[in-house]
């Protein structure tokens, strides 16, 4: 699978996730989440580049747990909730969110 933006093919796999990383870009992101039916703003970017800054920390997308827990720590106790995360990206924070971030599914999503 692919999507096109700009004249340029980008290689997805089956679910949507970006094949290549370094593929990412803000243009692909916004294309991801329109399919994703995910009309950003800019606390859906804080998400999408926090989470780009942990992988490039640890080489892993951190599961909902995890990713909850961080976005505690780092941007304060009302982001870091599941209920705050899941009005952002309701189909699941961590998988639909790093899908758009240009990530690998995080471990342990179905």
């Amino acid at each position: 699978m692919a999507i096109e933006i700009n004249g340029k093919s980008v290689e997805t796999d089956e679910e949507g996730y970006l094949v290549n990383l370094a593929d990412w870009d803000e243009a692909i992101a916004g294309v991801l989440a329109q399919q994703e039916n995910v009309t950003m703003t800019d606390q859906h970017w804080e998400v999408i580049n926090f989470l780009r800054d942990y992988y490039n920390e640890f080489q892993i997308a951190p599961a909902v747990r995890v990713l909850t827990k961080a976005i505690g720590k780092k941007l304060g106790p009302e982001k870091g909730n599941s209920q705050y995360l899941y009005e952002l990206f309701p189909y699941g924070p961590a998988k639909q969110a790093c899908k758009i971030a240009g990530l690998p599914k995080p471990t342990g999503c179905v």
